[in-house]
């Protein structure tokens, strides 16, 4: 038998109430204060109203024991234990409250300010935004307390949504020392002793295409006829930037590395997998510059069928940085000025289109299917703060690269 509580809370009987098992789950916060339990096993969320939510935060692990259900006929629970606090840093700013240093956070899930100590301030002024270690975590009967251990900024400074995501998401941005030592110890150049083994093309034209705000250039392509047999063919040369030089497994950088899993775009910024000396700098297949690579050597006929083809480290020579919108001006406009000005490169350009014709036709005829979608680019103002959102417009030096890579 149930009895309406006064707040409007069914209550399970106590003799009920024994029986239900305990489960385990993890708190999601509500900005209203009240919560909820989502249950490891996959079962109904279990609601916690604010009483309940003061003993914890958003992202805890706990177990909980259902209790009775709430007006609208949701299991409603009390915590019997926390099992893992998920929030060792909050972010939020430094304010005053009636004489009273605290840190409220920006994630507004999490419905705890957090008490900061006299001495536990630091360098912070009121106002800013701060990264806080929690030292005593919330309970019944008391606050969370915390220390700032560091000082983002101002909350208008450009770029500060990007540094409030970066540390609320748990992007790793700092290497190891280990892995910085290790990054400043490589040369800033390849060397006499890099190339051994290495097959030298240096003079070959390979171009990189990429987007007008790509910050990184790490595939280069050329093409050329050859006589295959009786037949014509293409001879396709793909260039990647060979990373596996310098990340040694098992070494500081590859175990960054693995932690880290990929570079993170953000608008103006990326936080790189790699040191920028790696990932901008030595892996980076800047023009005029000799960079080692990785080499995906194939001839494939004009059938667009694959007839033979080789992998090798190398050793190249970018001729050119080009753009997907520049080299769609020199595809399709042979006498406008961007053709004239990259003439010298212009034949390569034209081999790459044609080998492209070549092998969409071979995907059409085998009834590939293309998945078209939408992309997006984030246009800032001078500021860094986003103006609008626009789509990315597509053309055919895209699929050219596209149909390389494939």
């Amino acid at each position: 038998m149930t009895k309406k509580s006064t707040k409007g809370t069914l209550a399970l009987s106590e003799a009920k109430a024994r029986k239900l098992p305990e489960k385990q789950g993890t708190v999601q916060g509500h900005r209203d204060g009240f919560g909820f339990v989502i249950p490891d096993d996959g079962g109904e969320d279990i609601f916690l109203n604010e009483r309940e939510m003061s003993r914890v935060m958003h992202h805890d692990k706990v177990i909980v024991k259902v209790s009775g259900v709430d007006r609208r006929g949701r299991p409603e629970g009390q915590i019997s234990e926390v099992i893992l606090h998920a929030n060792q840093f909050v972010i939020g700013r430094l304010l005053n409250e009636n004489g009273v240093l605290i840190c409220a956070p920006e994630d507004k899930r999490i419905g705890h300010d957090i008490l900061i100590p006299p001495k536990g301030q630091g360098n912070a002024k009121l106002g800013q935004v701060v990264s806080v270690e929690i030292i005593d975590y919330p309970d019944s009967y008391r606050q969370a307390v915390g220390r700032v251990v560091e000082v983002l900024g101002e909350i208008d400074d450009p770029g500060m949504e990007i540094e409030i995501a970066v540390r609320k998401y748990g992007v790793p941005h700092l290497f190891s020392a280990a892995a910085s030592k290790e990054a400043d110890a490589l040369p800033n150049e390849i060397r006499e002793e890099d190339l051994e083994g290495r097959i030298d093309l240096r003079d070959i034209p390979l171009v990189t295409i990429d987007g007008e705000d790509a910050r990184d250039f790490d595939d280069a392509v050329y093409c050329e006829p050859v006589a295959w047999g009786k037949s014509k063919a293409w001879r396709l040369i793909v260039a990647i930037a060979d990373v596996s030089h310098y990340v040694k497994p098992g070494h500081p950088l590859d175990s960054d590395a693995i932690s880290r899993a990929t570079s993170v775009y953000f608008p103006r910024r990326v936080i790189p997998m790699l040191p920028e000396k790696i990932s901008n700098g030595l892996c980076s297949l800047k023009p005029e510059v000799d960079r080692l690579c990785m080499v995906c050597d194939a001839v494939i006929d004009m059938d667009g069928e694959v007839q033979a083809y080789q992998f090798y480290p190398a050793v190249m020579h970018s001729a050119q940085r080009f753009t997907y919108n520049t080299v769609w001006e020199i595809l399709s406009n042979s006498n406008g000025p961007e053709a004239a000005r990259f003439k010298h490169l212009k034949k390569n350009l034209d081999r790459l289109y044609s080998l492209y014709k070549v092998l969409r036709a071979a995907r059409d005829k085998r009834g590939a299917i293309d998945f078209e979608t939408t992309e997006t680019q984030i246009i800032s103002n001078a500021l860094g703060k986003i103006e609008r959102i626009e789509p990315r417009v597509r053309n055919e030096a895209h699929r050219v690269i596209e149909e390389c890579m494939l």
